[in-house]
């Protein structure tokens, strides 16, 4: 029974995360194709470009609560067994970085898979294994957007400020080593599915967010 409900936890995990709340909203709000638009994720940011500040809040929030509801099912079925729900709650990071709900054709007619970045899955994900764990990650998360002013960063925070408490934690005694193992799968997959972020970034030619945006604007306005 363990292994039929490892293997439902996992299957459960990608496709929570798979599930393209950002699309969703943004064709009920706008009547737009978020993929159309911006980064062309699906994620907070993009849905924000796309069809204002609370559609971008509230995809942002339904992705976070997809790794806290995987980590509430691993508690359920199989109390207990921590690196199963690890990988569980790994696994919707993937999900929301390659949803099996958008399938598409390239140029070449190659299949692949598109999504978000990560970012709110990864804190939803973080949190449902230790959950004061957004208390560290948010606040810096928020400063990353508004001051730095590159959302690719900002998920990038994520996952790193994660790694840092699990890391400290297990080193105090205060936590197990598998929460660093969650950390690092979810640092890779995030800075994995930024790669084109980082290129513009290291080109300077990255979109920004925040303070640095509104700075720019107005400059712009002025020249």
């Amino acid at each position: 029974m363990d292994i039929l409900y490892s293997i439902l936890l996992l299957l459960t995990g990608y496709l929570l995360g798979s599930i393209p709340f950002g699309l969703i909203i943004v064709w009920l709000v706008a009547r737009r194709d978020v993929r159309t638009v911006g980064s062309g994720r699906t994620g907070g940011t993009n849905v924000m470009r796309a069809a204002g500040f609370f559609a971008g809040l509230m995809t942002g929030v339904l992705d976070v609560l997809k790794g806290l509801l995987t980590g509430y099912l691993a508690d359920l079925l199989l109390p207990g067994h921590l690196l199963i729900k690890v990988f569980a709650v790994a696994l919707v990071i993937l999900g929301q970085i390659q949803s099996i709900f958008l399938i598409e054709r390239d140029e070449k007619r190659r299949i692949h898979l598109r999504g978000g970045a990560g970012g709110a899955a990864a804190l939803g994900a973080a949190a449902a294994l230790w959950g004061p764990v957004w208390m560290f990650i948010v606040p810096i998360g928020v400063f990353v957007y508004l001051v730095i002013g590159y959302a690719s960063l900002t998920t990038v925070s994520i996952a790193l400020v994660g790694l840092i408490v699990f890391v400290y934690r297990y080193l105090a005694g205060l936590g197990p080593w598998q929460h660093i193992l969650f950390s690092l799968i979810a640092l890779g997959l995030v800075s994995w599915a930024l790669r084109p972020n980082f290129k513009r970034l290291a080109e300077g030619t990255e979109r920004t967010v925040g303070l640095r945006a509104l700075m720019e604007s107005r400059k712009k306005k002025t020249e």
